[in-house]
């Protein structure tokens, strides 16, 4: 099956989706959005990150940065705030340039490595349609740079995470199909949410908005 590009999804979605299927919905199926100081930070690291029109090479590989990337397969586009393109004998020719070269994704991150695998996902997906668009083999292996830490890991990109990508982006293409906002299921992470004025998790705690209204008002009675 391939989607149309009127049905894409935006690829950063999926590292939301992963976070949060509600915060995902309300920022890609209702269009809200808030901002806080993580998404604020992060927007600043991405932007020292890209420049659509730069290419550089060092050494034995080629940098290029805000590059875009689709999938008709998986249905997303997006854009990867690196691609290096290693010298490799399995590699892909590229335009304008000698040999052959394998592109490995870096993505950039504000904070520290996380234990959920949201943001190896999205790397993944990256990675997933550089190889549909190059018609090259399947990456080995891509890079999350945290801001904190200043250092990147590698992130091996074996079949578990590619059949997690594949499975998450087919329950994402079914909930906006149908414009569905999961319920709230309120956890720790809920306070660190840029969407939780808009979200209000405490009204889940409270038992249903109705009985919140209620306690409100008895409470300003």
């Amino acid at each position: 099956m391939e989607y149309s590009e009127e049905d894409f999804l935006n690829l950063a979605g999926l590292q939301h989706f992963a976070f949060c299927q509600r915060q995902w919905a309300l920022a890609y199926v209702e269009m809200q959005w808030m901002e806080n100081l993580r998404t604020v930070q992060g927007h600043i690291l991405h932007d020292n990150a890209h420049d659509p029109f730069s290419a550089e090479k060092r050494g034995d590989r080629i940098i290029s940065r805000g590059m875009a990337v689709f999938s008709r397969t998986l249905g997303v586009n997006g854009v990867c705030d690196v691609v290096e393109f290693h010298a490799s004998p399995n590699g892909v020719t590229l335009s304008g340039r000698e040999g052959r070269w394998l592109p490995v994704p870096v993505e950039y991150k504000r904070g520290a490595p996380k234990e959920s695998d949201a943001d190896r996902l999205q790397l993944c997906c990256q990675a997933m349609c550089l190889e549909e668009m190059l018609l090259c083999p399947p990456i080995p292996k891509a890079y999350l740079y945290y801001g904190e830490t200043a250092r990147r890991s590698a992130v091996p990109l074996d079949e578990e995470l590619r059949s997690n990508v594949r499975g998450m982006l087919a329950e994402m293409h079914g909930l906006y199909r149908r414009k569905y906002t999961p319920r709230v299921k309120p956890t720790k992470s809920c306070n660190a949410c840029s969407l939780k004025d808009l979200c209000l998790p405490r009204l889940y705690r409270a038992g249903s908005a109705a009985e919140y209204v209620r306690k409100r008002l008895e409470e300003v009675s």
